[in-house]
Formats: C-alpha cells, sequence, structure tokens
C-alpha cells in the first residue's frame, strides 16, 4: 500500500450532519472527504482527503502540474468538494494541491491559525462570488466600404485596412463600455472585487480576445440583482459578450489563508 498524506480543500465552519455529508463526496484521486477538527476552536474544521504521497511529493508535483489532463481532474475534484459544501455551510477555499504530512500536522496549522480563518469565515459568511468576463472579437464583420472608382490596388488595400482598423478600435472601446457598466453593477451590489489576469493560450476557451476577467464578492441577498445587471452589459454592443459564471464560494477573497504545504511540510517555492 502506497504512503498517504493529507490533501486539504478548506476550512470551515462546523454544522450538525457536516461530517456525514462530506464523507459522501467524491473529492481528489476520488477519495471521500473527511474532517479534521481544531484542537482549540471547536467551530473550525479542515476538509480534507487522504491521497497518495506520490503525487504530491514536491518533485512529481511539480512535474504534475504540467500535466494538464491531471491537473483538471485535481482542479475539478478539489471545486466539487468545496462546492458542495459551501450549500451547507461557510467556507475558506484553500489552494489547490494544499498537502499536509498527515492528520495530526493539519491539524496543527488549523490550530496556529484558528484567528485567522475565523476572521474570515466571518467576513464572508453570506457572500458568494460571481466570475465576470469579458470578451472582444476584433474579427467581428465591418460594413465594407463603398466602391471607389480609380483607386489602384494599393489605395484600395490601404482603405480596407483603415476601415477594419476603425472596427476594431470601436470594438474597444464598445468592451470598456461593457466593463464600465459591470463596474456600475459592483460598486452598487459588491463588497469586493477581484482582478485576475486575462485569459490566453491554452487557458483561453473561445477565439474572442478576454479583456476583463474579474471576481465579485456579492452579499447572497443581491447576488440575483447583480448577475442579472451584469448579464446586460453588452447589450446593444457589437463584437462583445459578457460571460458570468457562479454563483461560488468565495475563492478569490480568501486572501489570508497561507500558503499551502507540500507534502515534506515545506512551503512550496
Amino acid at each position: 500500500m502506497s504512503e498517504l498524506v493529507t490533501y486539504a480543500y478548506a476550512v470551515a465552519r462546523d454544522a450538525d450532519g457536516l461530517a456525514e455529508y462530506a464523507a459522501t463526496l467524491s473529492g481528489v484521486a476520488g477519495e471521500s472527504a473527511t474532517l479534521v477538527p481544531s484542537g482549540g476552536d471547536p467551530s473550525l474544521v479542515l476538509v480534507v482527503s487522504r491521497v497518495a504521497a506520490s503525487d504530491f511529493q514536491e518533485d512529481a508535483l511539480k512535474a504534475r502540474l504540467e500535466d494538464m489532463e491531471w491537473l483538471e481532474a485535481v482542479a475539478r475534484a478539489h471545486h466539487s468538494v468545496i462546492d458542495a459544501l459551501s450549500a451547507r455551510t461557510d467556507v475558506l477555499p484553500l489552494r489547490l494541491a494544499t498537502v499536509y504530512l498527515d492528520n495530526t500536522r493539519a491539524r496543527e496549522v488549523l490550530d496556529e491559525q484558528a484567528a485567522v480563518f475565523d476572521e474570515q469565515l466571518t467576513r464572508l459568511a453570506g457572500h458568494v462570488e460571481w466570475g465576470v468576463k469579458i470578451y472582444a472579437d476584433p474579427a467581428a464583420p465591418a460594413t465594407a466600404p463603398a466602391e471607389a472608382g480609380g483607386l489602384s490596388p494599393g489605395r484600395a488595400y490601404l482603405r480596407q485596412r483603415r476601415a477594419q482598423k476603425s472596427v476594431r478600435d470601436q470594438i474597444y472601446r464598445a468592451a470598456q463600455q461593457a466593463a464600465e457598466r459591470v463596474e456600475a453593477a459592483g460598486r452598487q451590489y459588491a463588497v469586493g472585487r477581484a482582478r485576475h489576469r486575462v485569459q490566453t493560450g491554452d487557458l483561453a476557451a473561445t477565439a474572442d480576445e478576454n479583456v476583463v476577467n474579474d471576481a465579485y464578492l456579492v452579499p447572497a441577498d443581491r447576488a440575483e440583482i447583480f448577475r442579472s445587471e451584469a448579464a446586460l452589459a453588452a447589450e446593444g454592443l457589437q463584437g462583445v459578450r459578457v460571460e458570468i459564471t457562479g454563483p461560488w464560494a468565495p475563492y478569490s477573497f480568501a486572501a489570508a489563508t497561507g500558503p499551502g504545504r507540500l507534502a515534506d511540510g515545506r512551503a512550496p517555492s
């Protein structure tokens, strides 16, 4: 039997039936989730699974993180556990691949940072996260310029290029207008905003250009109206679309959870 380590998903508020519910969830590598209670604060638990150490030791983990298929499977399992538990209690998501030598070490870290975790859970209680991405399609079709008799091929080409550039500029201005509409909704309904790097290359799920990749922290009782207004931000704007995802547990706002730990107990470089 291979050596096991403790994979941590989140810190959570304990609740009636939470341990039994966690045991029904399929986490990383198909392992069910369990709870590690704090030794000092009975309201805090760490949600964990036991996983193979061979996948999460420092050298192996660096190689694994380059394996997109493996990484996607771990990320999906990680988020599915967190999202399921967030419907039952307040959760503070931990970084992907946060791993400890064993449950004893996991409990020590939970106790060491109990005051920070408690403050964060209190601050985020009753809030959800919405992801907002804005895309521009610079290849959106432009109205062809009217034919001008007598133009040389070179002049006709330059005229067409100027028309295309004008359309691209209009689309980027429209994308900025959509962003301003989302920001206005955020000022009215959200209590926090996190800006993420726009997605490019392999991370981009579409040929359109991702120009905004933000997250908003919204009180649960304002969540639907924020989503509705943000979703309309591209209305009437050519070549622009808005994608809303969520509601999620507050991944982007769990800033004080500290670094993840590798299986040998050291912080990752």
